[in-house]
């Protein structure tokens, strides 16, 4: 092997936000731009990622930049769905992504994906610049070359002042997810504030000065981090798949190191580490060149960090996206057990709960730092589409509220479909985890709901009326009479007791504004109809009535944590009530 030596690589930028906020839009312009600035050559197409070499940034920035040079070789942009691509592309602890541009849609702020990717940046500790997009759509905003402030500073009144308002509105809420921010020009000290950049990836007005800023930062703050060997090539899984004439291939992140075609590679897999040669390196052509259809990729002999690249190699099958990949090296059994920890999702789980599915290490986990955020139990949490076993075994359990799979990223497979149809399942199937989670917590309020009302309409509940004695509408046969609920509920079909525990008669009926209802609450005033009493003899005005409660239901109240604080008082009243005339009467 050769003696490796250290060079600064170019930094990984990952692009996210919210869908249509316009992460293609800027990187396809980005690629347009730099390819058309390019006196010879072109920008380089990786899979999964495009490199945009240090020439093309000094043309696109121009004057931006005066006689200013970089030693960084230029940016690595990560071309895959944002949220998908961060959550997967892991390294050292952290993400891949050494520096993050969060694209939001000036007009609509923050909306699901924006949140999800804020919450992503902070459990990774990544360094972020907001491209603040489509100012162009701010009305009355007139298209300049001029720098940002020159920009603003040259619009109309009410188109400035719509400006201002939207981008307050930014930091506001940049603010309230815990980060300072700021338009650029006005940051004095980029460690402790997040610079926004305002753009428009359709006119390409601020994409100089994104890429400007997005280099600066990368030389002057990240130059450590991206200095690696020439040594033994490490990478992140982004992605396993089908390619026709290749079988199973994986598409990887390189982000140190070399890998060369008679290299040996280990790949982590959900069980024990793949150790296997390579088939292929291939490369999609240059952008300059990829108009030629004959030919989609290039077979090479070694790629260098950073790049994305193609990989061919026998048993692919059951790598996982999001794990490493390594040149093997001497101590082969070293290497295998390090990838194997890496490969791992160390979850503790508990003993009941809900079952996680996702597609990758990455975005398993961070699904299961939102659920346990929200204070979910999680009673399995696995990579891979939802299959029939995992619809079987969440169908036994006992739990309604457990009886849950959220589905991230992954398919459910026909087979689990069809057995879902047999259950009372169900499976929050998304691609944001935060539509996921706001998704759960409707759900769930509806469910307690659902379930409460099923739990009390199997007990009779205890209920506390008074006799309203200016509303007696028949005296008898059966006596109609109009009553308050001051606490818990009647309904049609209970049995009432006076204050001296004698039962007095049945509910027939219940009315509110001359509807029948099946039940009255605390609170409503009604008319309700008894059998077997005579208002003046068993009943008179002002008389306070309760639910005569069977005592096993009684007692199963006790257990059950299904009543309010009312109800409890009044369940109390009704056991002290019964208990005048026997003594352990609920016990």
């Amino acid at each position: 092997m050769a003696k490796s030596s250290m060079y600064t690589r170019q930094p990984i930028v990952s692009v996210l936000g919210h869908v249509d906020h316009g992460k293609t839009t800027l990187l396809d312009f980005i690629r347009g731009t730099a390819v058309a600035s390019r006196e010879s050559g072109a920008i380089t197409q990786h899979i999964g990622a495009t490199e945009v070499p240090i020439d093309a940034i000094y043309n696109v920035c121009g004057s931006l930049l005066g006689t200013k040079k970089f030693t960084v070789p230029g940016l690595l942009f990560i071309d895959t769905p944002g949220h998908h691509a961060f959550t997967t592309l892991r390294a050292r602890g952290g993400s891949l992504a050494d520096i993050v541009v969060l694209i939001i849609d000036i007009r609509e702020g923050f909306r699901p994906q924006t949140h999800e990717s804020i919450s992503i940046l902070k459990q990774y500790k990544t360094p972020f610049i907001v491209a603040a997009n489509k100012i162009d759509n701010i009305s009355g905003w007139e298209q300049s070359s001029d720098i940002a402030k020159l920009r603003i500073e040259k619009q109309r009144a009410t188109t400035k002042s719509l400006f201002e308002e939207k981008i307050y509105d930014l930091i506001g809420s940049i603010y309230d997810k815990g980060f300072e921010s700021d338009l650029y020009y006005n940051i004095k000290d980029f460690r402790k504030a997040a610079p926004i950049i305002p753009i428009s990836s359709k006119t390409g007005e601020g994409i100089p000065e994104l890429l400007m800023v997005l280099v600066g930062l990368a030389q002057r703050f990240l130059e450590d981090q991206l200095s690696t060997e020439s040594g033994a090539g490490k990478g992140t899984i982004l992605e396993v798949k089908e390619d026709v004439g290749l079988g199973t291939t994986v598409d990887a992140i390189i982000y140190s190191g070399t890998i060369r075609k008679e290299d040996t590679l280990v790949f982590g897999t959900q069980d024990e580490p793949l150790v296997t040669k390579i088939k292929a390196l291939l490369k999609p052509k240059p952008l300059d060149e990829i108009r030629d259809p004959r030919q989609r990729f290039d077979n090479v002999q070694e790629v260098h960090a950073a790049c994305g690249v193609k990989i061919s190699a026998p048993n692919l099958d059951n790598v996982v996206p999001g794990a490493p990949l390594r040149v093997a090296c001497d101590d082969i059994d070293e290497l295998i057990n390090e990838i194997k920890n890496q490969s791992k999702v160390n979850i503790e789980l508990d003993k009941d709960g809900i079952f996680l599915k996702a597609d990758t290490i990455g975005s398993l986990e961070a699904l299961v730092k939102e659920s346990r955020d929200k204070g979910i139990h999680i009673r399995n949490a696995e990579i891979g589409n939802v299959s029939k076993r995992d619809i079987v075994e969440t169908n036994a359990i006992v739990n309604p509220l457990d009886k849950v799979i959220f589905s991230f990223n992954v398919k459910v497979l026909p087979e689990a479909k069809e057995e879902l149809t047999n259950t009372d399942i169900t499976i929050f199937d998304e691609d944001v985890i935060y539509t996921i989670m706001e998704n759960y917590d409707e759900w769930v309020e509806k469910k307690k709901a659902e379930l409460d009302k099923k739990r009390r309409e199997d007990y009779t509940h205890p209920g506390m009326i008074k006799f309203l004695p200016e509303y007696v509408f028949r005296v008898s046969h059966p006596a109609v009479i109009g009553v308050r609920v001051l606490a818990g509920r009647i309904k049609d079909g209970m049995r009432l007791m006076r204050d001296d525990g004698k039962v007095i008669g049945s509910i027939k009926g219940i009315q509110s504004e001359n509807k029948s209802i099946e039940e009255a609450l605390q609170g409503q005033e009604v008319a309700i109809s008894i059998d077997g009493v005579t208002v003046g003899r068993q009943i008179k005005g002002e008389d306070i009535l309760y639910t005569a409660l069977p005592e096993s239901d009684a007692k199963k109240l006790k257990e059950m944590d299904v009543l309010n604080a009312d109800e409890k008082d009044i369940l109390n009243k009704i056991i002290e009530i019964k208990r005048k005339a026997s003594k352990f009467w609920g016990m």
